[in-house]
C-alpha cells in the first residue's frame, strides 16, 4: 500500500468523528492551507502526501493521526545503551585530591610568594595596628635578606591629585640621612660652575651637559639647575620627566644657592609627591639602621607630610599609614599614634 492509500485509508477510518465531513467544498481550500496541502497536491505527487502526513493534523482523531504502515526505525545502539547501565556516581564525582604546599594557601597572592616571605610575615598581624616602636622593631626583625634593604613608607591621603588644589610634591631632610650615595649633576654657568665643584657636585655642566643628556646621558641621582639654565632645560622635559629628573622649585632642583641644595641632597633631602591613588612613597633609611634613627627619620617624613598638607584636602587627611623593608611585609601604624608621637629626648 503507498503513502497515499494510506492517507485515504485513515481518513476513510475517521470518518464518521470527524468535522471535515461537515465542511463544505468553499471551506476546504481554508483547511488545506491550514493543514499544509497545496492546491496541486496529487496522488501523481510522491512529496506531498509525506509533507500532509508529517504536519500535525487537528481534526483526526487520535488513532488516526499516525500512519498505520509507517515503520519505526529503532537504533540498535539505543537498545544497547538502556540495556548497559551507568555509573553516574562515579563519572561525576569530582576529584578528591587535597592540595598540598602553596596551593593549599587560601590567598593567591601567598602562593606567589617565597618560602623567606611566608616565614616572615608570620611575625606580624595584617590587620593589627602598630605603634612606631614595635612596627620599627618587626621591621628589622623581617629583613634577611643577604643584602641591606632600605626601609620604606607609605602614606594613603584623603587627596585626589587630578585637581591642583589636592596636588602635594615637597622635600624633607632626613636628619639621620637615607644610608644612599647621591650622584649629583649640576647645569649652571659662569661662576655657577665653579661654586657647585667646590660644594661637592659629582657633574658640573652647562649646554655641553645638556647635549649629552640628550643623547642619553643619565648617570646621576639628582639634576640641579640655576634659574638662568631654565630656558635651555626645558627642551630636556621629554627626557627628564618621566625619569622624575627634571629641576623643579618645589623640590628644590632649581634654586640660586647650589652649594646647599647640593648639601642637602648630599646629607639625605628625600623629595616626594603624591600618585595618582592619593599614596607617598618614600624611603627614610636602611635596615642596618639603630632603631632610634629610624624612629627619627620617620616621623621627620610624617611631620613633612602633614605641613605640607594641600589646600583642597577636606575631611580625614590621613587614611593609613605602613612601612616595609624593600623586599618585606608591610606592617601597618596607629595613625593616632604615629601623628602623637614624642620621642623619649623631646620628652
Amino acid at each position: 500500500m503507498t503513502m497515499v492509500a494510506a492517507a485515504a485509508a485513515a481518513a476513510t477510518t475517521a470518518g464518521s468523528v470527524s468535522p471535515l465531513n461537515t465542511v463544505s467544498s468553499s471551506g476546504l481550500s481554508k483547511l488545506s492551507s491550514l493543514l499544509f496541502l497545496p492546491s496541486s497536491c496529487s496522488p501523481s505527487t510522491p512529496s506531498y502526501p509525506s509533507l500532509s502526513l508529517h504536519h500535525w493534523n487537528p481534526f483526526l482523531p487520535v488513532t488516526s493521526r499516525r500512519p498505520v504502515n509507517l515503520p519505526i526505525r529503532i537504533e540498535a545502539s539505543s537498545v544497547a545503551d538502556a540495556e548497559t547501565p551507568v555509573d553516574t556516581e562515579e563519572e561525576s564525582a569530582p576529584s578528591t585530591k587535597p592540595k598540598v604546599g602553596k596551593a593549599a594557601l587560601p590567598l593567591k597572592r601567598d602562593r606567589k610568594r617565597s618560602k623567606r616571605f611566608l616565614e616572615i610575615q608570620k611575625l606580624r598581624e595584617s590587620k593589627k595596628e602598630y605603634d612606631v616602636l614595635t612596627a620599627v622593631s618587626l621591621l628589622k626583625q623581617m629583613a634577611r635578606t643577604r643584602f641591606v634593604e632600605s626601609v620604606e613608607a607609605h602614606f594613603r591621603l584623603n587627596i585626589d591629585p587630578k585637581y591642583n588644589d589636592q596636588q602635594l610634591r615637597a622635600t624633607v631632610n632626613l636628619p639621620k640621612g637615607t644610608g644612599q650615595t647621591v650622584k649629583v649633576a649640576v647645569l649652571a654657568q659662569g661662576e655657577k660652575v665653579d661654586e657647585a665643584k667646590q660644594a661637592g657636585a659629582d657633574i658640573v655642566g652647562g649646554e655641553d651637559l645638556i647635549e649629552q643628556i640628550k643623547g642619553g646621558f643619565m648617570e646621576f641621582d639628582k639634576l640641579i639647575a640655576s634659574p638662568d639654565m631654565m630656558p635651555k632645560v626645558a627642551s630636556l622635559g621629554k627626557l627628564l620627566g618621566p625619569r622624575g629628573l627634571m629641576p623643579n622649585p618645589k623640590a628644590g632642583t632649581v634654586t640660586a644657592d647650589i652649594p646647599q641644595a647640593i648639601q642637602e641632597f648630599k646629607k639625605g633631602k628625600v623629595e616626594y609627591r603624591v600618585d595618582k591613588t592619593g599614596i607617598v612613597h618614600l624611603p627614610f633609611g636602611k635596615a642596618d639602621f639603630p632603631d632610634e634613627d629610624l624612629i627619627v627619620n620617620l616621623i621627620a617624613a610624617v611631620r613633612s607630610v602633614e605641613t605640607n598638607k594641600p589646600s583642597g584636602a577636606k575631611g580625614v587627611y590621613w587614611k593609613s599609614a605602613h612601612i616595609c623593608s624593600s623586599m618585606g611585609p608591610s606592617i601597618k601604624l596607629n595613625i593616632k599614634e604615629m601623628l602623637d608621637y614624642k620621642s623619649p629626648a623631646a620628652a
